[in-house]
């Protein structure tokens, strides 16, 4: 049975979004709401002023100018508060689109300006999405992010936290921030130490620079995942290493257009990446910064790249699968996945007979 690929269909769906950044997913009346609680002066302290200033466009000339927009917002998340708040909601507009799983990202460390303790950010964060897990049907966990061009010591820093905080919430370690000149390997004490206590690793890699990031974030650093992977199309033989050993990729179309990581949406090489057989994961990346949600990462696929049907499935199955949930979550995710498949289809297959019938 051919499925419409329409906007409500790919809602309708259960996803996952395992690339996604707190500070850049914060609602905009959210970051003026907080700024006025806290006596913060914003550049601009009106919804669509604050938007021009935060939301990206094709205007966007590369990954530093993308990330300017958070200095913004985490003038406001310096608080428990303020990181509480912005936790619960994103998971709550994560699970409105019927997102049930998703590992949200940030770096504790960018919270510190007002002398908060990594581990009170951490707890308020954790404490956010937990309580967002009883409120909505939505399943959560926390990647913590050591920043590229922060001293390499802040990374083994943070990973020490992850691992204070790991089966409390907390179920990763990752690398963010600025790629160019600021390689995977200077960090590669904190992985190490991630590694030796059984941390999943995802690493941003091959967005503002080449496979040679991917390598270094794989074989040096022993990540399990790829944040983007965008260039990894560039080096055959790095790309099937990949594609063996199963290692997913997280992609996030409009960011990768947005950092120009990608020229335009149609160059994007997930299509690609799809057809040769790569655990390729559709995510957001920023649902604020660039404007976006999983459903519409979903229809620039379907619109833009021609997902069909079939394919979409595989994608989504592909996001249950490579969550660092513990197995057993995994494998009830995926079943629960399948059945709600199964309904929904059959849900489409009623209204078209009852279509054929009416005519």
């Amino acid at each position: 049975m051919k499925i419409q690929m329409t906007k409500e269909l790919i809602h309708r769906l259960p996803k996952t979004d395992l690339h996604v950044h707190l500070d850049g997913s914060v609602r905009i009346p959210t970051i003026i709401e907080l700024a006025k609680e806290q006596g913060i002066k914003l550049p601009s302290m009106d919804e669509a002023g604050l938007r021009k200033l935060i939301v990206c466009g094709e205007q966007t000339k590369n990954l530093e100018d993308y990330l300017k927009g958070f200095q913004i917002v985490n003038k406001v998340l310096q608080s428990k508060e303020g990181l509480w708040r912005a936790a619960y909601e994103l998971a709550e507009d994560a699970a409105k689109e019927n997102v049930r799983y998703m590992e949200v990202r940030y770096s504790p460390i960018l919270h510190t300006n007002k002398g908060l303790k990594l581990t009170e950010i951490s707890q308020a964060v954790i404490d956010g999405l937990n309580q967002a897990e009883r409120d909505f049907n939505i399943k959560c966990g926390v990647i913590i992010c050591g920043i590229r061009n922060m001293d390499p010591n802040t990374s083994v820093k943070l990973a020490e936290l992850a691992i204070a905080f790991k089966n409390k919430g907390v179920i990763g370690f990752d690398l963010a921030g600025g790629e160019y000149n600021y390689p995977a390997k200077d960090h590669k004490e904190a992985f190490d130490l991630a590694l030796r206590n059984n941390l999943n690793i995802t690493i941003h890699a091959g967005e503002a620079y080449g496979p040679e990031s991917i390598h270094q974030a794989i074989h040096y650093c022993g990540t399990h995942r790829i944040g983007h992977g965008t260039r990894l199309v560039e080096d055959g033989d790095l790309l099937n290493y990949v594609n063996d050993h199963r290692i997913p990729l997280e992609i996030c179309i409009k960011s990768n257009f947005h950092t120009k990581a990608v020229e335009n949406i149609q160059s994007h090489p997930i299509d690609f990446y799809i057809d040769y057989g790569l655990r390729v994961t559709i995510n957001t990346d920023n649902r604020t910064i660039s404007d976006t949600t999983v459903t519409d990462e979903y229809m620039l696929a379907i619109k833009e790249l021609g997902l069909d049907y079939s394919t979409v499935k595989n994608v989504i199955l592909n996001g249950f699968k490579s969550a660092f949930a513990p197995y057993k979550e995994r494998v009830r995710l995926i079943n629960q996945t399948l059945k709600e498949f199964d309904e929904i289809e059959e849900a489409e297959l009623k209204t078209k007979m009852k279509l054929k019938e009416s005519l």
